[in-house]
């Protein structure tokens, strides 16, 4: 026997059946009011009746830096994380995403070494990396290739 608590759940919801007569809720004015501009013909999406439009409302950003919530930034990994790698190992992007330091979706916008933290162990760094973390790199003997 068929039980209504153990339908499955439809996940989308029906269209709205604008038209059928008063029985369906939406009759008359179909669920758009009464009179005015809105309620007549088809409108589009970025009407705002007689107000400036949303699009002349924002500022206009101008320069070389327009682009700038664009551009994507490098993740920052500091120097403490490396020393879960083994001693003398060769450090760049894929190093890090097999020894799971980073994510592998970090591939498209790359990964900078900051120096935050103390180095242990040597190694070799094949990745852009800041001038304090290039010295605890050197000064643990190891080297700074890039």
């Amino acid at each position: 026997m068929i039980e209504l608590n153990k339908l499955s759940k439809i996940a989308k919801r029906g269209k709205k059946r604008l038209g059928q007569g008063h029985g369906s809720g939406r009759g008359k004015t179909a669920g758009r009011g009464t009179k005015g501009q809105k309620a007549r013909g088809k409108m589009s999406m970025t009407f705002s009746a007689g107000n400036l439009s949303l699009v002349k409302r924002l500022p206009l950003i101008r320069g070389k830096l327009r682009n700038q919530s664009i551009l994507k930034k490098k993740l920052p990994v500091n120097v403490k994380f490396l020393n879960f790698l083994p001693e003398n190992s060769e450090v760049d992007l894929d190093f890090l995403i097999k020894n799971h330091i980073v994510k592998e979706d970090v591939k498209e916008t790359g990964v900078k070494i900051l120096g935050d933290g103390e180095l242990k162990i040597a190694l070799t760094v094949k990745l852009p990396c800041s001038k304090g973390a290039r010295k605890k790199i050197e000064k643990a003997g190891g080297k700074v290739e890039n």
